[in-house]
């Protein structure tokens, strides 16, 4: 197939080996962040903060609690996608508040979405809540990989962190916030052996239903 964005998607891999010498520029990491905050989210109402860390000794110290993976070391900045710790009225209130500021949208119109909204997450339990909150967070991850293949930055989604332990060492409570995947971008390193490897995927006529 003929399409680069289907050449830049077949050119990413999850990097396994960062060149540590090799840093995101300004604009790049501008790219990440902006397209982060264009992520679509249920609702709208964007649960999620991006922390980017780029600070040597901090990274130093996640290796222990990212099951020992040297990807947040060497990589260029390490971005924590982290979910709201909780949902509150107030916050859906803001939303709606940036809607009406933004599009000028009278109230009449938004207060019943509102009301429905704050109604429906009152009926869930916390733990149903925190769930939704970081489905949010796989979006913004998938958009990132994306986005990442398009500017040619090398990018490794991590689940296997301490999710407990990363908060403790970013100080993410007291931002009222928690981590819910990790994703070292940078570089790779001329001897990752897993840069050249051919893809495994199943087939897309495996993978692809089509009612016509």
């Amino acid at each position: 197939m003929n399409s680069e964005i289907i050449q830049k998607l077949q050119w990413r891999y999850a990097t396994k080996k960062f060149d540590a010498s090799k840093k995101l520029s300004a604009e790049k990491l501008d790219i990440l962040k902006e397209a982060f905050n264009l992520t679509a989210t249920s609702y709208g109402l964007q649960p999620l903060k991006l922390v980017v860390v780029s600070n040597q000794e901090l990274k130093d110290q996640l290796v222990p609690i990212s099951m020992n993976q040297l990807q947040v070391k060497d990589a260029s900045h390490v971005l924590v996608l982290c979910a709201e710790t909780e949902m509150s009225n107030k916050f859906v209130v803001d939303y709606f508040d940036r809607v009406e500021a933004i599009r000028a949208t009278p109230r009449e119109i938004l207060n019943p979405f509102q009301d429905h909204i704050i109604a429906s997450f009152s009926e869930k339990e916390p733990k149903e809540i925190d769930r939704w909150m970081a489905k949010q967070a796989y979006l913004a991850l998938g958009n990132l990989l994306t986005v990442c293949a398009v500017e040619q930055i090398d990018a490794c989604p991590m689940e296997g962190f301490e999710p407990a332990k990363y908060d403790e060492l970013l100080q993410l409570n007291e931002k009222g916030i928690r981590s819910v995947l990790v994703l070292p971008v940078g570089y790779r390193a001329e001897d990752d052996q897993f840069s050249s490897m051919k893809k495994v995927r199943r087939g897309v006529d495996d993978v692809i239903i089509e009612f016509n």
